[in-house]
């Protein structure tokens, strides 16, 4: 018996044939996620694709290759440089095909892609152990080998991958490791019998190109082509490291001992590199400018100033990863701001992880390199890599990234924790004669893993469901306790609300997005002191947050504290010229100080800057009509409507100053429009009421009267209009009776 199927012969599971192995595998997978497809947009989700331009139709396909994938300009300072225009081309096409922002096509789409991907690793376990499908005696089914299919199984339903699948922005691992594993098997398909002798150039540059590929789906992508070159030397030509370091010590240096023995090895190895160094330099040159700047609370670890506790803290991310591989059961959306505190002293108990783990990769390095076992060799190295090379963009050690830990890196690592924990499943089959108690351990570890899915990926559905999870994984994270209390804010619960947020600023005293967003919330309740304290607070620690500049200016404004304000709002223009919803509020402090041309001015850039701005068209029409300029009013009126037909305020406005300028019937029809937009308005029925009143339709008048008075019995205008109609109405009826 082979070694390979040695392999298999230890497993304690049923043969299956090809097909069926790979039906299940898809089942597997697919059933894991399959509850996520009516998930809402949640976390990442909003800015990659709900607030990302680049997905309409209105913008070039062309700007998808000169933006980054959160839609900003790569040329741009603020560009975060993740360039991913084929994961943006796929969101483009879903929002094309399903007309619109609906995520059920998005979801699908990522879940087909996972269990495209889980079934395509089939192929590639069965290469990296070495293990080929065997066909029964007399029949013609091919079945497929165990080691592969437990390998593949283990990797459908890890659990780490929810956020990948379950969170739609997690479509760029899913793309990158799509096209990492065609590049792997064409690599493959270059090497006839996977033999060191001749061997396929076209397959080898397609190998290259299915890696560019990759890297435009995400940066990982590029690492292939590094794995690529470990499975060449230490699988196909069997490079042993111990042999080469007894030839290069021996004495005895016959030519046979200088001879290099790897045909073909140095001309593929050259294309790889080449390929590999081209696509990079493209890389960089469409990138433009420098790496992206992030901040403490992203990366804590790499802003430590002592380099050995940057790189023990670097090493603890490691092991959090190896944790997250090894027992995927507490997983966070978010594991920045606190979630992870620096290991600043040698009695921390948490370096006893980073030792472990060295400890585990030290051994299946030392057996991967050193073993007189070539099929050990074979299978602890690629699993190695597969671990390895893909995590290594993640690790912080060529650049500093965005992240202390991140799920969805560990997509494409997973094929390597899956092959090296099949393969000590095997060896542990091959000491223990009850392998039906492992056979069912192991079956009880997967449906484990499918439950802890099915559960992860519906908490993936809503942000609600999403941000509550992570309390309990990390309580000491300031933007879980943000998130969850921008949730509660925008669902209108204020006040629950405010204790997350106020938790987020305790955790993170320097955390200025939660403090203004309090302030916010607190200005609401009127509780303008505190509000005006944290927003003034929250400018301190970072002067050019615009948006805290402007509410700063709204809470001044409130405490009748004019100049104050207007200074506020003027330096939050100062650092985001183009800000719409600013001009507006610096309009109404200017409508306040009856600067009438100021206030105007204002209103009119906020409409150029974002036309569809009701509010600051609305205040506009309103403002004219109060200063006696109906003509103008009427005109800044008939362009508001164009651009907003539905907006019942807009209607309303316009229909007050045609009923000024005795345009009665084309103001009756505006007026009932609106109130058919929103019949339970007082001021609307009032109105059209004043209006019939004018025109001397008296008996409608009356009726929309009563109207308005039964959905306001308070408002006194209305009331003393209904009292001078009935008034006259007597008079006309004392006088028919005359």
């Amino acid at each position: 018996m082979a070694p390979a199927q040695a392999l298999d012969h230890d497993i304690p599971l049923f043969y299956i044939s090809t097909f069926w192995a790979r039906v299940l595998i898809g089942f597997l997978a697919f059933l894991c996620f399959a509850n996520s497809y009516n998930g809402n947009f949640v976390f990442d989700d909003s800015e990659a694709i709900i607030n990302n331009k680049d997905l309409r139709e209105e913008t070039p396909v062309d700007d998808l290759w000169l933006h980054d994938f959160w839609g900003t300009k790569l040329s741009s300072n603020a560009s975060h440089k993740s360039y991913r225009p084929l994961t943006v081309l796929t969101f483009r096409i879903n929002y094309s095909v399903a007309g619109g922002l609906h995520p059920l096509g998005f979801h699908v789409v990522n879940i087909i892609l996972h269990c495209l991907v889980s079934v395509l690793l089939l192929d590639v376990f069965s290469i990296l152990f070495g293990t080929v499908a065997c066909s029964s005696k007399g029949k013609k089914i091919t079945y497929a080998p165990k080691a592969p299919l437990l390998a593949a199984s283990l990797f459908a339903v890890h659990p780490v991958h929810t956020e990948c699948v379950a969170g739609i922005v997690g479509r760029a691992d899913l793309l990158c490791a799509l096209f990492v594993v065609l590049s792997f098997l064409g690599y493959c398909k270059a090497l006839p019998g996977l033999s060191a002798g001749s061997y396929s150039v076209f397959w080898v540059i397609l190998s290259i190109i299915l890696g560019a590929i990759a890297m435009l789906c995400k940066e990982q992508g590029i690492t292939v082509l590094g794995l690529n070159a470990v499975f060449d030397i230490f699988v196909i030509c069997k490079l042993n490291i111990v042999e080469c370091i007894q030839k290069a010590l021996h004495r005895d240096r016959t030519s046979e001992n200088i001879t290099f023995p790897y045909k073909g090895l140095f001309s593929r190895i050259s294309l790889l590199v080449s390929g590999g160094v081209s696509v990079l330099y493209v890389r960089w040159r469409i990138m433009g400018t420098g790496p992206p700047l992030f901040t403490e609370v992203d990366n804590p670890a790499s802003f430590a100033d002592s380099f050995l506790v940057r790189v023990v803290n670097y090493n603890y991310y490691y092991s959090l990863n190896g944790w997250l591989l090894m027992c995927p059961w507490w997983l966070c959306f978010d594991w920045s701001m606190g979630c992870i505190p620096l290991i600043k002293s040698i009695s921390d108990w948490r370096l006893i992880a980073l030792l472990s783990l060295w400890c585990c990769l030290f051994g299946l390095m030392y057996q991967a390199l050193c073993s007189t076992d070539g099929q050990k060799r074979r299978i602890l190295t690629v699993g190695l890599g597969f671990l390895i090379i893909p995590f290594l963009p993640a690790s912080n050690v060529f650049f500093r990234v965005g992240f202390a830990v991140a799920e969805r890196v560990l997509y494409l690592p997973s094929i390597g924790y899956c092959v090296l924990v099949t393969y000590g499943y095997c060896k542990l089959c091959r000491q223990v004669k009850n392998k039906k108690l492992l056979g069912t351990v192991m079956l009880g570890i997967v449906a484990i893993n499918v439950a802890r899915c099915i559960y992860r990926s519906h908490q993936w559905t809503s942000e609600e469901l999403l941000f509550n999870s992570a309390l309990s994984v990390c309580p000491l994270n300031a933007k879980v306790h943000y998130n969850v209390g921008k949730n509660l804010a925008d669902r209108g619960h204020q006040a629950a609300a405010i204790q997350y947020y106020r938790e987020a600023v305790r955790l993170n005293p320097k955390y200025v997005h939660a403090m203004n967003n309090l302030g916010n919330i607190l200005k609401e309740r009127d509780e303008l002191q505190e509000a005006e304290q944290l927003l003034s607070r929250a400018v301190s620690i970072q002067p050019d947050f615009s948006a805290a500049w402007m509410n700063l200016g709204i809470v001044q404004n409130s405490l009748t504290r004019f100049d104050e304000a207007e200074k506020s709002y003027l330096t939050a223009l100062k650092y985001r010229k183009k800000y719409p919803d600013c001009y507006y509020n610096l309009g109404r402090l200017y409508a306040d100080l009856n600067r009438h041309m100021d206030a105007l001015n204002a209103w009119r850039n906020a409409t150029y800057l974002k036309p569809e701005h009701s509010l600051a068209w609305n205040n506009m029409i309103i403002l004219l009509d109060n200063t006696g300029n109906l003509a103008q009013a009427e005109v800044v009126g008939r362009q508001a409507l164009k651009l907003l037909p539905k907006d019942h305020s807009i209607i309303f406005s316009l229909a007050n100053v045609l009923g000024k300028a005795e345009k009665y019937k084309e103001s009756e029809g505006l007026f009932l429009k609106a109130i058919e937009a929103n019949p339970t308005s007082a001021s609307y029925h009032g109105n059209l009421a004043v209006l019939y009143h004018r025109w001397g339709n008296l008996e409608q008048a009356k009726k929309y009267y009563e109207t308005s008075m039964k959905l306001d019995p308070s408002a006194p205008g209305t009331k003393e209009n209904y009292n001078l109609l009935k008034r006259k109405l007597e008079q006309l009826k004392r006088r028919d009776r005359v």
